[in-house]
């Protein structure tokens, strides 16, 4: 069941859902408005290959902070952060949107799409520029939406992974998983 703008409300006015910081005019009928950090990561050129299994990626990543705006170059790929932090209860998932009025500027964003119930910190967000222009996004602006949806019952096993508790953007961790 997707929850609706009411019980959304009532979630986090019990406290039960976090969403900090947050503005009443985030809260959508079916979703909830998330606004872009300013702490964004870009992979260098010319790194050569990524292991999956390689500990030190930060000699391939250049971090980037920014006040005013971020640059995202034709075909570039980009870590972001959501400027809120998020707590799942363990009986809610959410669904990470794009807004569709960036998509339609070929500005693709993702976080795998899916956050579990239990996660707890802000969320990485995943940047395609699929245009043949550069794209400027600002901190501060409604960058994509969480959907949220009411499990049956309890995770038994809620979210408490890698990136559990995660603050800024967060690269990616694929060396921590077991093969």
């Amino acid at each position: 069941m997707i929850l609706n703008d009411k019980t959304l409300k009532d979630l986090i006015k019990e406290k039960e859902l976090i969403i900090e910081p947050l503005d009443n005019i985030q809260i959508q009928a079916s979703s909830v408005d998330l606004r872009l950090g300013n702490e964004f990561l870009v992979y260098k050129g010319n790194i050569g290959i990524i292991d999956v299994r390689s500990i030190n990626l930060n000699n391939m990543i250049e971090k980037k902070k920014v006040d005013d705006f971020f640059v995202i170059n034709p075909k570039e790929f980009v870590l972001a952060t959501t400027l809120e932090y998020v707590k799942l209860p363990d009986d809610i998932t959410a669904f990470v949107e794009g807004r569709s009025s960036l998509g339609r500027l070929g500005l693709f964003i993702e976080n795998a799409g899916w956050v579990d119930a239990g996660f707890e910190g802000n969320i990485t967000l995943e940047f395609f520029n699929a245009n043949h222009v550069p794209i400027k996004i600002y901190p501060g602006m409604r960058i994509c939406q969480l959907v949220f949806a009411k499990m049956v019952q309890k995770a038994q096993n809620p979210y408490r992974g890698k990136y559990f508790g995660q603050r800024g953007t967060t690269m990616s961790k694929i060396y921590m998983d077991k093969y």
